[in-house]
């Protein structure tokens, strides 16, 4: 099965650095197989037919403790989860000079349509949409200094979540559907 992990807060802010290299090789060591990292944020691509989304978070939380000694959160999706959230994203959905489109990838114990009301969304603003695993929001940067997406930050929900930007997380998926073959 092609799965996907996604660290939370590592090479942000000079923070919790870890070369994607050395983290490829953890992967591979724990028996991971086709191991693909993208970009310095914490995004690995891999494949594996034996243990559940479970068992890899704690198998990889447990390893980068390990070889990095950094105390590091990972989220596991499964290609199906993020196909799911795909669907949803609105195709128009940009991140450029224009416009801010982000990923809310959403751990489990705040997965669910009812973490909307722990946001403020300003609709004027905001365009923000609930799928099974992550909220969406969007906003045209113009308006970025009223976007309710300022005040997550900090927040106890903003530890439950991992943000990508829409053009990291498009290349997640168009990597995990490569891995698929």
């Amino acid at each position: 099965m092609v799965y996907v992990a996604l660290l939370r807060g590592i090479n942000v802010g000079g923070n919790n650095k870890i070369d994607m290299k050395l983290l490829k090789g953890t992967f591979e060591e724990v028996g991971l197989q086709k191991v693909i990292t993208y970009i310095n944020t914490g995004n690995i691509i891999f494949t594996d037919d034996t243990r559940t989304a479970e068992q890899l978070s704690a198998l990889l939380e447990e390893a980068i403790l390990r070889d990095f000694s950094l105390p590091i959160k990972v989220m596991i999706r499964s290609l199906e989860d993020i196909q799911t959230i795909m669907d949803a994203l609105p195709v128009e959905w940009a991140n450029d000079p224009s416009m801010k489109s982000d990923v809310l990838y959403l751990w489990d114990d705040v997965n669910e349509e009812s973490v909307l009301e722990k946001l403020i969304i300003k609709p004027e603003v905001d365009r923000v949409i609930y799928v099974n695993g992550a909220i969406l929001w969007s906003y045209n940067r113009e308006h970025a200094g009223k976007s309710g997406m300022n005040k997550i930050i900090g927040t106890k929900l903003y530890k439950q979540v991992t943000v990508r930007n829409v053009n990291t997380a498009r290349k997640i998926h168009e990597l995990m559907k490569a891995s698929e073959q």
